[in-house]
């Protein structure tokens, strides 16, 4: 155990501390890249949750989607989508959006075993996500619930990653403009069903290689410093 946390920063040698013996260990005692490491050394994993509303205080996850990008290639050998059995019923109205039942989530586990099961996928990994606010407040609601632990991972949001890009052009940003099937649109990628957690994952993963490509066209190339948050 010392020999991990040699070499960690102080912060994460504390958080590798105090998640030992807990499913967070992963999490915090796998070193994880600096932000000069260019991108195609990097592993990112491509994440989405769908919920029952985007209030974490009120409302819970009931699935997780993602997808391993290496190499900076989607890797689809290495892929997951939970479903999650919440507390309370979904509402009519939030099954509407993710088409997810009462009767199909039943049988699920609930939230904190299937976040033990996502912390060794996210470990030494950067976490991609279309506007990644959500899928943060919600982890971190959750595992201080869970585990009494902070949610802390170094993250990409290519709804940031775009918003950039269009000030830097000088455009108007449109209502809308940033929603994910819009910016997918922008790189000429095809239209996907949303509101599924895995092809909302693979969706935010291909516009995060479109949109470094893109990048790496205009600076070069480029390190993680240069995309992350």
């Amino acid at each position: 155990m010392w020999e991990v946390l040699k070499g960690l920063g102080l912060r994460r040698r504390w958080l590798a501390y105090k998640a030992a013996g807990n499913p967070m260990a992963p999490l915090y005692a796998t070193p994880r890249p600096s932000p000069w490491t260019p991108l195609e050394d990097v592993e990112f994993v491509a994440l989405d949750l769908e919920t029952t509303g985007l209030s974490p205080g009120k409302h819970e996850i009931v699935s997780i989607g993602w997808i391993v990008i290496r190499n900076m290639n989607l890797v689809y050998a290495e892929r997951g989508h939970w479903l999650v059995c919440p507390e309370q019923d979904v509402t009519g109205e939030s099954a509407v959006i993710h088409t997810l039942t009462d009767d199909q989530l039943a049988e699920a586990p609930p939230l904190c075993d299937a976040l033990e099961n996502l912390f060794p996928v996210l470990a030494g990994r950067v976490l991609i996500a279309h506007h990644v606010k959500v899928e943060r407040s919600f982890l971190k609601r959750a595992c201080k619930t869970c585990f009494e632990l902070p949610f802390q991972v170094p993250a990409v949001d290519t709804l940031e990653l775009e918003k950039r890009t269009l000030l830097r052009r000088g455009d108007h940003i449109k209502p809308g403009a940033l929603r994910l099937d819009a910016v997918r649109a922008r790189y000429n990628l095809p239209r996907y069903k949303s509101h599924n957690a895995l092809m909302d994952a693979i969706a935010a993963g291909e516009l995060f290689l479109a949109q470094a490509a893109e990048r790496a066209g205009r600076k070069g190339k480029l390190k993680l410093r240069d995309v992350s948050r």
